[in-house]
Parts: structure tokens; C-alpha cells; sequence
């Protein structure tokens, strides 16, 4: 059995209202996904998906002829790609598809199968009021989850906490509450500099005031000492590496001890072929292991069965906003969108990543 075809195809989904993300100062009109089918000789079709894959495109045949299931090799062939060029893990995501539809497996049976499901988080997006927030919050309680992650994304997050002690009075300590600043990166139009060590400090603070469990991203991504220091100076368990270009940041994450989670998304550093041994070195050392995504429900089905393969949590983020970001808009590649029931995620038996993808709509929403 050997890859015959690499097709990729780019999609756009015209976002009416504009989603407002907190993180971005530009309302977003369209959410823009990357589809990737690994086809072989014998008819077999592996599907990935994730960003544009900007240079890959011409270099299909270093994989076409080869065995799908020679994954390192492949592996090094996309890291030197996506160094050289963007991110091309989308690839990798697909060959993992193609091996477990060959082998039967879900993907997460094959990575070791520690977990068939997973306690999941509603990650919101959108800023809000302080009554909206607790609006927000007493629905995410009525959908059954347990955790609601906040991001205080603004000029100033002393005006933000208004919305989390909201949140406290309308559901007390039911909730268990994490917050993403966004600090450790910026929208390429947002020049705003990251939270300084003695502010990230400050908020650390507050946060524990209102018994917050996770920060995340609140320094620049490169400053490691500085989130080592905020590290062991809060209780709050740190996180980062949402947005790691390549695994050594991540290792160098661990080396530093500037996180107590990790949260990379195998759609953009390493796949699940690199970020699977990352999982295990992390969870090895005491450190937790946390995929998070802000894809499509390809994207997060892979993430999720990396977490579950390898024994990755507590917690697992579950893009969710009532006021933007619902699972029609997020997975509108699927058939059908990736639900959850009281805040649980189970894990398909589906040979593969679990994927049937809605023809007719990535037809319409082609782009070229």
C-alpha cells in the first residue's frame, strides 16, 4: 500500500453576524479551513485538516509512493517543510486518519488508549458585560459543563474582573473558572505590548481572590524565565503553548518549568506523530498535557484523540460560544457537529479520527 494522491482544498465560511473574538480587534466576517485528503493505492482516504499549508504545494511528492504508515519518516519530512515554509501538520493529522482506518482503530486506541472520554471546557470567545457574563455562565451550567475558560483580552484586565466576580454571584464556585489573556501573542494588526512580569503578577493576584484555576498565555511566549518566576510566585496553574512553532519550544517549556500545562494544538506544532511524544515527556515530569484548538471539529477530534490516547488532561477545551461561536459555525466541514453530553466528550469507536465530512457544503464553501 502506497500514497497514490495528496489533495488539498481550501474552504471559506461567510460568518454573518461577524464574530467578535476578544483576542482579535478586527470582527471576523469569515472563518477560513484547510482540507487535506491522503489517498492510496488501493482507494484509502485519510482526511486532516487545519491552516493554509503555505509552501507545501508543489512538494507532494516527497509522500506520494511512499508507505503511509513510515510516520517518524514522515514526520521529519513535514517538520523541515514547516520550518522552511508554514505549517504543514494537517498532513500528518491525515496519515493518522488513513492508519486507523486501516488498522480498524480509532486513533486513539492505536496512541494507547488511556481514556475513552474526556471532561471537557467551555471555551468562550466573545467579551461581554458583566450581566452578559452571567447570562453565559448559567448556560454553560445548564449544558452540564464543569469549567468555563474567560479571556480578559482587553486593554485592561482590571476593568475585565467585573465580569468574573458576575460570574462568581450567579453560580457561585460550580463553575470551576480558567482565563486566557492572549498575552503570550498578537493578530499581526495588534501592536500592543505583552503584560510585564510585576502586572502578570498583580492579576495572578486578583485571580486567586476569585478562586480561578488556569492562566494561560500571560507573558510573551519567549519569556520563560519570567513565566517560571509568575509560576512560583501563584498558586494558579500556568499554561502556554498554544501557538509553539516548533516542538523544542515546547521542550524548552518543560526545561525552564514556565508551565504547569502545555496546551499545543497538533494542527500547528508536530502533529500527532511529534506532540504525542511531547505528551508523554510532559506527563513523565509532572507536567499536565492539555491540547487546545480553535479550528474546526476535525482539528478538535484529533486533539481529543490525542489527549485521550496518551492520558492527557484534566481538562480539555471545547470551543463554545452562544454569541459567535457555535458548533454549526466551528465544524461546518462535518456531517454532523462534534457534540458533548454534561460536559464529557466520548470518544468515538470509529476507525481513524471519527470524521464524515458534509460534501455538499465544503462544494459551496471551495474556494479557487
Amino acid at each position: 500500500m502506497l500514497i497514490a494522491r495528496i489533495h488539498v482544498t481550501h474552504h471559506h465560511l461567510p460568518l454573518d453576524p461577524p464574530l467578535r473574538a476578544s483576542w482579535d480587534p478586527r470582527p471576523r466576517a469569515g472563518f477560513d479551513t484547510t482540507i487535506v485528503r491522503v489517498e492510496t493505492d488501493d482507494g484509502l482516504v485519510g482526511i486532516g485538516s487545519g491552516g493554509a499549508m503555505p509552501g507545501f504545494a508543489g512538494h507532494e511528492e516527497l509522500f506520494i509512493g511512499r508507505d503511509p504508515r513510515d510516520l517518524e519518516r514522515h514526520f521529519q519530512v513535514l517538520d523541515t517543510l514547516s520550518l522552511h515554509y508554514g505549517r504543514c501538520w494537517p498532513l500528518d493529522l491525515a496519515l493518522w486518519d488513513l492508519i486507523g482506518k486501516l488498522t480498524g482503530q480509532p486513533c486513539w486506541r492505536l496512541l494507547g488508549g488511556a481514556r475513552s472520554e474526556l471532561r471537557l471546557y467551555a471555551s468562550a470567545v466573545v467579551a461581554r458585560s458583566p450581566e452578559a457574563w452571567c447570562d453565559l455562565a448559567e448556560q454553560i451550567v445548564a449544558a452540564g459543563f464543569e469549567a468555563l475558560e474567560v479571556r480578559l483580552a482587553g486593554p485592561d484586565w482590571r476593568r475585565e474582573l467585573a465580569g468574573l466576580e458576575a460570574i462568581r454571584r450567579a453560580v457561585g464556585d460550580v463553575l470551576t473558572l480558567l482565563i486566557d489573556t492572549g498575552r503570550g501573542w498578537r493578530m499581526p494588526w495588534d501592536t500592543r505590548p505583552p503584560l510585564e512580569l510585576k502586572d502578570a503578577v498583580a492579576l495572578a493576584v486578583a485571580l486567586e481572590e476569585l478562586n480561578v484555576c488556569q492562566l494561560s498565555a500571560p507573558l510573551h511566549r519567549g519569556d520563560l524565565a519570567g513565566l517560571a518566576e509568575l509560576r512560583a510566585r501563584t498558586r494558579l496553574r500556568i499554561a502556554g503553548g498554544g501557538l509553539a512553532r516548533e516542538l523544542h519550544d515546547l521542550e524548552a517549556m518543560m526545561a525552564h518549568r514556565a508551565v504547569d500545562v502545555l496546551q499545543p494544538d497538533a494542527a500547528l506544532t508536530g502533529g500527532i506523530t511529534g506532540l504525542a511524544r511531547v505528551a508523554r515527556s510532559a506527563l513523565a515530569c509532572g507536567i499536565a498535557f492539555a491540547p487546545h484548538t480553535w479550528g474546526n471539529g476535525i482539528t478538535l477530534l484529533a486533539n481529543a484523540q490525542l489527549a485521550a490516547g496518551v492520558g492527557a488532561g484534566p481538562l480539555l477545551a471545547y470551543p463554545y460560544d452562544p454569541d459567535g461561536w457555535t458548533p454549526d459555525r466551528r465544524d461546518f466541514p462535518l456531517a454532523e457537529p462534534i457534540g458533548q453530553l454534561d460536559g464529557i466528550l466520548q470518544l468515538p469507536e470509529t476507525p481513524g479520527l471519527g470524521i464524515e465530512l458534509d460534501e455538499e457544503r465544503l462544494r459551496a464553501t471551495r474556494l479557487g
